[in-house]
């Protein structure tokens, strides 16, 4: 586990920093995603979870659900094309979870990568503190809209 600005980050996990989503390899080759517990808090209390339909597309960069809590509304953007195979049916019933269990319950999706390369430009194990450093010091969080 890696601790940064005193929050949680799961090596093995994959991460797309600029946009604070996790993403965990299942074994059947279908990915798990959320957002980080730091995006989270800045979220504030989330109020409103909203995946995008189980069955339809997602492109690089663009919404895979949406997300309202108390300081932000926006878009949760994927790293990858693929497809949404499932979605956290209890985060839709409590999105609370997402700010008390970002890792465990307050998952959002279960994705089909489009492509087998979908780790890349993903951020994991030791690096992920170095990589986090830089991005915040980027200031890059700061133009971030939903």
């Amino acid at each position: 586990m890696v601790r940064i600005l005193d929050f949680d980050f799961p090596e093995e996990l994959f991460y797309d920093l600029n946009n604070q989503i996790w993403y965990a390899p299942l074994d059947d080759g279908k990915v798990r995603a959320g957002f980080t517990s730091w995006a989270a808090s800045l979220m504030g209390d989330v109020l409103v979870f909203t995946p995008k339909r189980i069955g339809r597309d997602f492109e690089k960069e663009r919404s895979f659900a949406v997300v309202e809590g108390g300081k932000w509304v926006g878009s949760a953007r994927a790293a990858f094309e693929g497809l949404v195979i499932a979605h956290n049916e209890l985060l839709e019933r409590r999105p609370e979870l997402m700010n008390s269990d970002a890792y465990g319950d307050g998952w959002m999706l279960i994705v089909q990568p489009a492509r087998d390369d979908w780790k890349s430009g993903l951020v994991t194990g030791a690096d992920i503190a170095p990589a986090f450093e830089a991005w915040i010091g980027s200031e890059a969080y700061k133009v971030r809209a939903g």
